[in-house]
């Protein structure tokens, strides 16, 4: 008697197929919604909680297991604070240890408490619950503002430092918060757990044999790795050391994100620092976003909708008083006042740790699922409006210090015959040679860790936007020959050069641009000369590889004139037609070597 077959509608879904389900899923909505909110310029981090939040159970029920994928997730904030821990030298750690424990500890300590009084005092919440919620809100978002202050290389400057020193006392402080989280617990499985002086001592000696790991085991494997010249070995070392480093700290009932911190200040002075970094990067991101993608789907909607103005409000309240008090704190500790409040401002929000936190709360029976709920929704509105304080905050950053500050302004110069604008590698090369002839020079530079560096190989760097009118003029503009724009910026804006062309017409204008679009951006400003950065050092490399070949000196000449006449060509035609496809054919390919020659001999005969 034969078996019925078993029909494809009724087999039963395999693991893999939900996987692939679901991945899909929420990756499609993540690539969606975070181009979209990037390009409204409200960041990538919103984009994943909306994304997370829409095909989320509470959503339209796409994917599910929210729960699952955010404990999986919580590894991208490990690798985040490994990423940080190797940005910080054991030196540079040092040097910064009053910001990081003086400052940072005033911030958690009075923000947190002052949270604690707003929530006590405002809701039914009792002191405990209160404190459980009040406390993780004083933390930031590392994941919005570390990245900022990053690609806006500002992460070594005096301000960035700052910042820098308050956010990693907030990731170290996680570590305590959870003990107080635990001591308060209403919840008797927690009685077992060990006690704070316990958890104080395993922190200390984790630390400890981390350390000596990293000094004794970690640095001779990564030169043998070294040796073997093994790329996918770096990775496998790399996230090796991140999850064994957290995984310790798990055993211990700590946190895993200070392992993976300790894990990367230990490598942060290791040749091989750089090359980890560029290989842990692509995981970090994927499991951050994943992250993010995690707390919007366990966010419950229907809470937040029956409660939407005390969502705005408590919001609102979180963003104000910690911008106030750590704009406060931030000039008690020697910052000028317009960059305190910068500081404020950018660390205003909630941050990822208070997700994290809430669930411990929720765990030790200290507030209920919806009390979760609507504290993280808080935290999501809270980051909403970092995008837009970010940009009030870079003003404040910028502003032009007091006479007193260590970073004088350009009206303070003597007039020169040329303003170099941007005092980078490419800068310095402009302003030595103008040196080297007599002129006199006024160097300008908005970046503070750059001057800092110029002034330890007696170089004047003056502080300051060197595109803005008034600060041109303090320059000197007025009398000065040449203006130079020598800084590194591809979304520099062209239409800032038009009224800096007619306010001072007697000086000529260069500029360094980063590519051809933005060459062909600059056609219609009336400028001396453009250069684009990397022309002529590729067209070097290429006439030494020329020699290495053994080419003859002769037709390396004519190859190097016809591709700049080729070049030249093609950027005039691309001008006119206004696209970058245009005169394609003029490149050289594989198979058209001769004839393009063959051409330029002809023109020369003729």
């Amino acid at each position: 008697m034969s078996t019925p077959a078993v029909s494809a509608a009724s087999a039963p879904i395999s693991a893999t197929d939900v996987l692939l389900t679901e991945g899909v899923i929420l990756l499609g909505a993540a690539v969606l919604f975070v181009m979209l909110f990037r390009r409204f310029g409200l960041g990538a981090v919103l984009g994943y909680l909306v994304a997370g939040a829409l095909v989320g159970p509470q959503g339209l029920g796409l994917v599910a297991g929210a729960e699952s994928k955010l404990a999986i997730a919580e590894i991208g904030i490990v690798l985040l604070l490994f990423l940080v821990g190797l940005e910080l030298h054991p030196a540079r750690l040092w040097r910064l240890k009053r910001d990081i424990f003086a400052l940072g500890l005033a911030q958690v300590v009075i923000c947190g408490l002052a949270l604690t009084a707003i929530i006590f005092f405002t809701t039914g919440f009792t002191w405990g619950a209160a404190i459980a919620l009040g406390l993780p809100l004083a933390l930031s978002s590392t994941a919005q503002v570390l990245p900022g202050l990053k690609s806006s290389g500002r992460i070594n400057s005096p301000f960035g430092e700052k910042v820098f020193s308050i956010l990693l006392f907030q990731d170290l402080s996680i570590v305590p918060l959870i003990t107080i989280v635990a001591a308060l617990s209403r919840n008797p499985a927690d009685a077992g757990g060990p006690p704070g002086w316990l958890l104080a001592g395993y922190t200390v000696a984790a630390i400890a044999g981390l350390v000596l790991a990293g000094r004794f085991i970690l640095r001779p494997l990564l030169q043998l790795v070294g040796r073997l010249g093994e790329r996918e070995l770096f990775v496998v070392v790399g996230l090796f050391t991140v999850l064994a480093a957290a995984a310790l700290m798990h055993a211990l009932h700590l946190s895993t994100a200070l392992g993976a911190f300790v894990a990367g200040v230990m490598l942060a002075d290791s040749p091989y620092r750089h090359e980890i970094e560029s290989d842990v990067e692509p995981f970090r991101s994927i499991l951050l976003g994943l992250f993010f993608l995690a707390v919007g789907m366990v966010l419950d909607l229907h809470t937040v909708a029956a409660n939407p103005l005390f969502v705005i409000g408590m919001a609102i309240a979180l963003v104000t008083t910690k911008a106030l008090l750590i704009a406060g704190l931030a000039r008690l500790f020697g910052m000028e006042w317009t960059q305190a409040l910068g500081a404020g401002m950018l660390l205003s929000q909630g941050g990822e740790f208070g997700f994290v936190l809430f669930a411990q709360a929720q765990n030790a029976m200290l507030i209920a699922p919806e009390g979760a709920s609507l504290f993280s929704a808080i935290v999501t509105f809270s980051m909403a409006t970092t995008p837009f304080l970010m940009l009030i905050a870079r003003r404040f950053e910028f502003a032009r210090p007091r006479s007193g500050d260590n970073l004088p302004g350009p009206d303070e110069a003597t007039r020169g015959t040329a303003i170099i604008v941007g005092y980078g590698r490419f800068g310095q090369t402009v302003a030595q040679m103008l040196m080297g002839h007599g002129f006199e020079v006024v160097l300008i530079d908005k970046k503070p860790a750059q001057i800092e560096v110029s002034s330890r190989f007696d170089m004047k760097v003056y502080y300051g936007d060197g595109t803005r009118m008034d600060l041109l003029r303090r320059s000197g503009a007025d009398e000065a020959r040449l203006i130079a724009f020598c800084h590194d910026d591809p979304s520099f804006d062209n239409r800032m050069l038009e009224p800096i062309a007619e306010a001072f017409p007697q000086a000529a204008l260069l500029v360094r641009a980063f590519d051809r679009r933005q060459v062909l951006a600059l056609k219609d400003v009336d400028l001396a000369g453009v250069v684009r950065e990397v022309f002529e050092s590729a067209i070097c490399m290429g006439v030494q590889a020329m020699e290495t070949l053994g080419v003859p000196q002769a037709e390396i000449e004519e190859v190097e004139r016809q591709y700049r006449a080729n070049d030249a060509e093609r950027m005039t035609v691309q001008g006119e037609q206004g696209t970058l496809l245009a005169a394609k054919d003029l490149m050289f390919r594989p198979g058209r070597r001769m004839r393009l020659i063959a051409r330029g001999e002809e023109e020369e005969k003729a």
